[in-house]
C-alpha cells in the first residue's frame, strides 16, 4: 500500500475522489487536509467527516488550511456544486469528529520536514501546498510523488477560455508550486478529465448493482448534472477529481508527456497553464502533462470498488453498455 495525503475541497467531485482512495486497498489515506475552493473550507471539512462517516474511516484525521487564496478574493464553486457542496442534499452534520488543532499548512510542513514515502494528490487550489512550500523549500524533495488535478493544456477551460477552477481560484499558488515544488508535478487537466463522463445510463447501472450507493451517488450528482447541462449540455456530469486518484493508482490510466510549464496569474487569461510543448524555453520540464485516457479502464477500476462490485462482472457489463 502507499501512502497518500489528499489535499481536497470537497465538491460533489472530490467527494466522489475521496471515496474511490478510501475504499482502494492499493493506497492508505493516511491524512486528508482541506482547501478553499469549491466550497469555503469548513463545509469542505465538514463534507470530509460525511464522507468518513460514510466509509466508517472516522479514523483518518483532517486537517483544515486556508480560508481564502494569496491574493486573489476568493470566489467559491457553489453555483456548481451547491451551497453545501453536495448537491444541496443537505446530509446532518457529523457531531463526533473535529478537525486536528495543526493547521493543514503547519502539518504539510512538518511532515515532509524529512524523506519521506508519503505523496500528495491535491484535488483543489494549491494554497495549502504553497504555503506549506514557503515554509518548507525541501517539501516537494521529501515527497514521494505529486499527482495534481487542476489545469489544461488544449482543451478548452471551465471557469475562463483558458482556465481550468482549481489554478483561477489561487493562480498565485499554483505558479508557485510549479515554480518552487522541485518535484515532478503530474497535471491531471481538463484534456483527460473532460473525458470522464458519469452519464444517465452508468448512474442507473450503479442503482441496480449496488441500491444503497447508487441512490448516494444520484443524491449528490443530480445538481451536478443539472450545472453540466445548463452550463455545456453534457448530458451527466464530468467528475474530475476521480481520475487523478485512479491514475495514481493504476498510471495505465492516463498518458502525456514532460514539459516545462508555468501558470498566468492575472489578467484576462488567469490561472492558464502555459505548456512549452515544443521547449522555446529550454528548462528542465516541472512537468508530466496529461492528454491521454483510457475510460473504459477508469470506469472499470472506479465502479469495481465504489460499488464493492467484480471486477469481471463490472468490465463485462460496461462492454455490454459501450459505456465508459
Amino acid at each position: 500500500m502507499r501512502k497518500v495525503i489528499i489535499d481536497c475541497d470537497p465538491g460533489i467531485d472530490d467527494t466522489l475522489a475521496l471515496l474511490l482512495a478510501i475504499k482502494s486497498p492499493e493506497i492508505e489515506v493516511v491524512a486528508i487536509t482541506t482547501v478553499c475552493g469549491n466550497v469555503p473550507v469548513e463545509i469542505g471539512s465538514q463534507n470530509v467527516f460525511k464522507c468518513l462517516k460514510r466509509c466508517n474511516r472516522l479514523d483518518i484525521p483532517v486537517y483544515q488550511g486556508m480560508a481564502k487564496p494569496l491574493q486573489q478574493a476568493f470566489v467559491s464553486a457553489q453555483d456548481t456544486h451547491g451551497l453545501d457542496g453536495l448537491g444541496e442534499t443537505n446530509f446532518a452534520k457529523v457531531q463526533e469528529k473535529q478537525v486536528e488543532k495543526q493547521s493543514a499548512v503547519e502539518f504539510l510542513a512538518t511532515y515532509f520536514s524529512n524523506q519521506t514515502d508519503t505523496s500528495i494528490i491535491a484535488l483543489g487550489p494549491l494554497t495549502n501546498i504553497a504555503c506549506a512550500l514557503m515554509k518548507n523549500p525541501n517539501l516537494g524533495k521529501h515527497l514521494d510523488r505529486f499527482v495534481t488535478m487542476g489545469g489544461t493544456y488544449k482543451s478548452h477551460g471551465n471557469c475562463s477560455p483558458v482556465a481550468e477552477y482549481n489554478y483561477w481560484c489561487d493562480p498565485d499558488a499554483a505558479a508557485f508550486v510549479f515554480k518552487h515544488l522541485g518535484k515532478l508535478i503530474e497535471m491531471v487537466g481538463l484534456d483527460v478529465t473532460r473525458e470522464i463522463v458519469l452519464t444517465p445510463t452508468l448512474l442507473e447501472y450503479c442503482c441496480q448493482i449496488n441500491p444503497d450507493e447508487g441512490a448516494y451517488l444520484k443524491a449528490i450528482t443530480r445538481f451536478y448534472f443539472d450545472f453540466h447541462w445548463q452550463q455545456e449540455r453534457i448530458l451527466g456530469c464530468v467528475i474530475n477529481d476521480p481520475l487523478a486518484v485512479a491514475y495514481f493508482i493504476d498510471g495505465s490510466i492516463c498518458h502525456g508527456f514532460k514539459s516545462y510549464t508555468a501558470v498566468e496569474k492575472q489578467g484576462i487569461s488567469r490561472g492558464q497553464t502555459l505548456v512549452d510543448r515544443f521547449d522555446f524555453w529550454q528548462k528542465k520540464p516541472n512537468s508530466m502533462i496529461l492528454t491521454e485516457v483510457d475510460t473504459h479502464l477508469f470506469f472499470w477500476k472506479f465502479l469495481t470498488i465504489l460499488l464493492n462490485a467484480q471486477e469481471e462482472m463490472i468490465k463485462k457489463d460496461l462492454e455490454r453498455l459501450k459505456m465508459g
